[in-house]
């Protein structure tokens, strides 16, 4: 299986809701090599949301796996090779990650594997998440929007079904402020 996770980060609703710049704040969520990229970044507000949106997709990533949830932002080292791509490490595990910035947000998705893998994602209003995650699993399948189910695993990751036929390997949602977004991939070709 190929897990996958995702992070937005709504970039007006962090201005106005997360003081980056507090004391310890950097030194609770990143490591010192990220500090130091943060703090010589052309723009560090943007660098700080990155890297945090890195994190919690390569986090959610894991814990589709591990099957636990825990609170350990810094263990989990971000490195950027380029623009969009970016590698996350975390206790031997690495994660590949996609971002793009806009002026509004960051969307990071993640991967265990380096190779590119099929997988679905999109970028929405909150209130409208899963509707439009049902229809793309509609459209994909061929099944009614009204007969594909959510159901949470024990660690919340969530899980979308037909009947009792499992349709997602492997599912994550995020949403922050103004966005929303999903990312997916099926277990099986439809």
């Amino acid at each position: 299986m190929h897990n996958i996770g995702n992070d937005i980060v709504d970039l007006k609703f962090a201005e106005a809701q997360s003081n980056w710049q507090r004391k310890g704040f950097l030194e609770k969520q990143f490591t010192q090599k990220e500090r130091r990229k943060i703090l010589s970044a052309e723009n560090p507000f943007l660098t700080v949301w990155l890297f945090w949106s890195m994190k919690e997709a390569a986090y959610k990533c894991y814990t589709q796996k591990s099957k636990e949830r825990f609170y350990a932002p810094q263990k989990f080292e971000c490195i950027l090779i380029s623009e969009t791509k970016g590698i996350v490490v975390f206790e031997g595990s690495t994660f590949y990650t996609t971002s793009f910035s806009s002026t509004s947000y960051v969307y990071t998705t993640s991967r265990e594997e380096e190779r590119e893998i099929l997988m679905f994602s999109a970028v929405v209003r909150p209130s409208s998440l899963e509707f439009y995650l049902k229809n793309k699993l509609a459209q994909e399948t061929g099944f009614s929007i009204e007969d594909i189910q959510k159901v949470k695993t024990t660690n919340g990751a969530p899980g979308f079904y037909h009947q009792e036929e499992l349709l997602t390997a492997s599912c994550s949602i995020s949403h922050h402020g103004n966005y929303g977004a999903y990312a997916f991939n099926l277990s099986h070709k439809f």
